[in-house]
């Protein structure tokens, strides 16, 4: 199955970046040259996973006719590969489309792979192609393939890591990340966070992840976003504003991998993390 949508053009200005930056809790540290570097108009380079925020399609699976339940969706896995790095400002045109549907099962969900291809409007390169695995727990057996294109799979070394960074987040975190993407009442409203089954609003999965490509792209790249070229990941369990991200690193020589840890709670949030850099 393959369902287009019609090509989506955004711009984006020096503005949107430092916002997306913000967002993800950069510039906690306002001294720090390399934090400066993304929230900083001079010299401002763009974080690699701000392409997610670009030319998303809306929440369109919410329509009667699509047949989810949209109680047990969740965001399960996230891939961004990079083909030229994103500039600070400029005009994308996205194209999305529902590249898979795979059914796992009555009683075992189904799983949607969206994918997203950025392109430069001004040269017309590819900049970036994404997918976002979407797991629909209450709507398998419907008779569709039970399998999809093989995955990459990132193992965890049984060893310690051989980095890890800490990053904190705001308590205002989910509040300034919506403001550049998804505006889902469940990052901002308490009353609809705790009907959804939370103590108080989440952070939005996408930021967890640029948090982790933050602490990567510092750690083992000196702070040169334009090094990464691939990065993908599988989404635990939600993270709370105001907590402590902790990611740990292993260096595979040909790539990394990488989970994420809520500190306070010693909770998994991110799992399954794979970055390639130049």
């Amino acid at each position: 199955m393959r369902q287009a949508f019609p090509d989506l053009v955004r711009s984006y200005s020096w503005r949107d970046t430092i916002l997306y930056a913000l967002g993800l809790g950069i510039g906690t540290d306002p001294l720090d040259p390399a934090e400066l570097a993304f929230v900083f108009e001079q010299r401002l380079q763009a974080m690699p996973t701000m392409a997610v925020v670009l030319g998303h399609p809306g929440f369109w699976y919410d329509r009667p006719e699509i047949g989810i339940d949209l109680r047990s969706v969740l965001h399960g896995e996230q891939s961004l590969t990079i083909h030229t790095p994103l500039p600070p400002e400029g005009v994308v045109i996205a194209r999305n489309s529902v590249d898979e549907v795979i059914d796992k099962g009555e009683g075992r969900g189904a799983i949607l792979r969206v994918r997203r291809d950025l392109i430069d409007q001004a040269s017309g390169a590819l900049q970036s192609t994404q997918v976002m695995s979407i797991f629909c727990r209450a709507d398998g057996g419907f008779g569709g393939p039970s399998m999809g294109k093989p995955q990459p799979e990132s193992v965890i070394p049984d060893r310690p890591p051989d980095l890890s960074i800490l990053r904190p987040t705001l308590p205002q975190s989910a509040l300034i990340y919506r403001l550049s993407s998804d505006l889902n009442p469940l990052h901002a409203d308490p009353d609809v966070a705790r009907a959804a089954g939370f103590e108080r609003p989440i952070l939005h999965g996408l930021a967890t992840m640029g948090i982790a490509a933050y602490a990567l792209i510092a750690g083992c790249r000196a702070g040169d976003a334009a090094a990464l070229r691939d990065l993908r990941c599988r989404f635990s369990a939600p993270l709370f504003p105001g907590e402590t991200v902790r990611t740990d690193i292993w260096n595979l020589d040909d790539a990394f991998v990488f989970r994420c840890t809520a500190v306070e709670r010693d909770k998994l949030v991110l799992d399954r993390g794979r970055a390639v850099f130049a």
